[in-house]
C-alpha cells in the first residue's frame, strides 16, 4: 500500500489531510430518509455490531421473539443504511443485504446515486467517525442520547468519487472475507484443542494418574469404575454453597478493598481479570460474597455451558463480590479448591447441568440444588494435588497454542480496524490493488492433537513436583 500523491486539509480535526480529488459533503447531500411502514410480509433485520445488519434468526429458541404488530416496522431496501439511533456511537450500523424491516428505533437512509453505501457503512463504524456521533446526538442524559435523522443529515463525510468507493469498498470486502476465513482457522484449532484438553481433565478427574490401581464400580453411569480407594460423594456432602456474608459482617461499612467480578471479568479457562477492586461498603448489599479460596461458578446459559468459572485460591484481596449469576462452592475439610474447580469442569457436569436448567429462553440457570446433589469422585488430598498438577502440566502445549490463536484473533481485528479507518479516509492508496480472495479452510494443528491424543498417562506422583512449570 501506498499513500496517496496529494492531499488537502478537509477542515475536520477528527479527518485531517484528505486526497485531493476527495470532497467533504454533509450526509444530507448523500442520502434521503426513508420511512416506509406497511409491509409485514417482509423479514425482521437487525443491526450487530460486529458485522452490520442482518435477516434475524426468528428460529433461534432463545431470541424467538412474537412481532405483534409489524405494522410499525420500517422498510430498509436492499443497499439502504441502517443505524440504531441509541448505540450508533457504538458501530450500530450497517447495509440492508435485502428487503426487509427494522425497528421504529432505527433510520433508515437512502443512499442517492453516486453514494455506495458500503464504502460509507465503513466510514462510519470507525472509532473517528463514532466519536463525532457522540456530538451531534441527544437526549436528556448521555448514555440515553439519540442519532436523529435531523442530526444524522448535518454531519459532514469524506466522499471519494463514485468509482473509487466502489474500489474501497470492494477491496475492504475481500479483505473481511479473509480475515473472517483466517479467524475461523483459528477458531477451529482452539476448539479441537479445547476439546482434547476437556478429554485430559475427563481421565485424570475420574481415574486418577496411575493406570494400573484396582477398580470399583461408582454406582454412576456415567462415572463408571472408579479406583477402589475413591470416595464417591455429592457435592453438599463435602462442599459448602453459598456461603453466608455474614461471617465478614465485621467488614461491613470497610473502605477496605475488595474484587469486584462481572460475568466479563471471568474466562471459560479459569482465570480471572482480578484489577477493578472497590471499597467493601459499596460492594456489600446486592451483589454475590466470596472470599479467597472458594470455587465459583457461572449458572446462566450460556456462561454455564462454555464453563465460566475459576479457583479463588490467588484472589488478591481477603473477601469479594461479583455479578448475581454466580454459585460459590467452599471446599470442605479433605477436599482441595483446584480439584474442586476441576471436578466443576468435568464435561458430565456441564452436560447434565445444561439437561437441568430452567427459566426463559435465553436467561435459563442452573439451581443451587442440582450442583448440590451431583455426585463427584474424591481421591485422598494427595492425588487430589498431584492430579491438578498433572492437569496442569499435560494441557501446557495446548494452551499455549490456544493462547497464541487468541492472540493472532485480537492482532487480525485489531489489524482491519485500522487498515478501514486508512483506507476510507484516504491515508492508504488502495486503487491499485485487486481485492483479495478468501484462502480455503486449512486444518487444524494435527500435530499438536496427536501429541495430546497418544501421550501417556504419568505414574509417578513424585515426577509432577519435578516437572511442574508454569501454566
Amino acid at each position: 500500500m501506498k499513500p496517496y500523491p496529494d492531499h488537502r486539509d478537509s477542515g475536520l480535526a477528527w479527518l485531517g489531510a484528505i486526497p485531493a480529488p476527495w470532497e467533504v459533503r454533509r450526509n444530507g447531500r448523500l442520502f434521503a430518509q426513508r420511512v416506509e411502514t406497511g409491509f409485514p410480509d417482509l423479514p425482521i433485520m437487525e443491526v450487530s455490531l460486529k458485522t452490520g445488519v442482518r435477516v434475524r434468526d426468528m428460529n433461534n429458541g432463545a431470541r424467538k421473539q412474537v412481532m405483534s404488530d409489524r405494522a410499525k416496522y420500517k422498510r430498509a431496501a436492499k443497499g439502504d443504511i441502517a443505524y440504531n439511533m441509541m448505540r450508533m456511537w457504538q458501530g450500530a450500523v450497517g447495509v440492508a443485504p435485502v428487503d426487509g424491516l427494522v425497528s421504529p428505533a432505527y433510520v433508515v437512509a437512502r443512499p442517492f446515486t453516486d453514494t455506495e453505501p458500503r464504502y460509507f457503512s465503513y466510514l462510519f463504524r470507525t472509532s473517528a467517525y463514532m466519536g463525532e456521533v457522540d456530538g451531534y446526538s441527544r437526549g436528556i442524559v448521555k448514555d440515553r442520547n439519540r442519532l436523529y435523522w435531523e442530526d444524522f443529515k448535518r454531519m459532514p463525510a469524506c466522499v471519494p468519487p463514485p468509482e473509487e468507493q466502489r474500489q474501497i469498498a470492494n477491496f475492504l470486502d475481500g479483505h473481511g472475507r479473509v480475515v473472517q476465513q483466517f479467524i475461523r482457522n483459528r477458531r477451529r484449532l482452539i476448539d479441537a484443542l479445547t476439546e482434547q484438553k476437556q478429554k485430559i481433565i475427563d481421565r485424570l478427574v475420574t481415574r486418577g494418574i496411575r493406570s494400573n490401581v484396582r477398580l470399583k464400580p461408582s454406582g454412576i453411569d456415567w462415572l463408571g469404575d472408579v479406583p477402589a480407594h475413591w470416595d464417591v460423594l455429592k457435592i453438599k456432602r463435602v462442599v459448602r454453597l453459598d456461603p453466608s456474608r455474614s461471617e465478614s459482617l465485621n467488614l461491613r461499612e470497610s473502605d477496605a478493598p475488595a474484587v469486584f467480578l462481572p460475568m466479563e471479568r471471568i474466562s471459560t479457562d479459569g482465570r480471572v481479570d482480578a484489577s477493578d477492586q472497590r471499597a467493601i461498603r459499596t460492594l456489600w448489599q446486592g451483589f454475590t460474597y466470596f472470599r479467597r479460596g472458594d470455587v465459583i461458578l457461572a449458572k446462566i446459559t450460556p456462561c454455564f455451558e462454555n464453563g465460566k468459572g475459576a479457583c479463588l485460591c490467588e484472589l488478591p484481596t481477603a473477601i469479594g463480590f461479583g455479578t448475581t449469576e454466580l454459585i460459590v462452592l467452599r471446599a470442605g475439610p479433605g477436599l482441595v479448591p483446584e480439584f474442586l474447580r476441576r471436578l466443576t469442569s468435568l464435561s458430565a457436569f456441564l452436560r447434565f447441568g445444561v439437561e437441568s436448567m430452567t427459566g426463559a429462553a435465553g436467561q435459563q440457570r442452573v439451581s443451587p440444588g442440582f450442583v448440590a446433589n451431583f455426585p463427584i469422585p474424591i481421591p485422598p488430598v494427595d492425588e487430589q494435588h498431584a492430579i491438578v498438577r498433572a492437569i496442569s502440566l499435560r494441557s501446557a502445549d495446548a494452551d499455549r497454542a490456544i493462547e497464541e490463536a487468541e492472540r493472532a484473533i485480537e492482532l487480525a481485528r485489531e489489524y482491519r480496524a485500522r487498515l478501514i479507518a486508512d483506507v476510507v479516509t484516504g491515508k492508504v492508496d488502495v486503487r491499485h490493488l485487486t481485492p483479495p480472495e478468501a484462502p480455503e479452510l486449512i486444518p487444524v494443528d494435527e500435530d499438536m492433537k496427536e501429541r495430546i491424543d497418544d501421550e501417556e498417562m504419568i505414574d509417578d506422583g513424585a515426577e509432577l513436583v519435578e516437572e511442574e512449570s508454569d501454566d
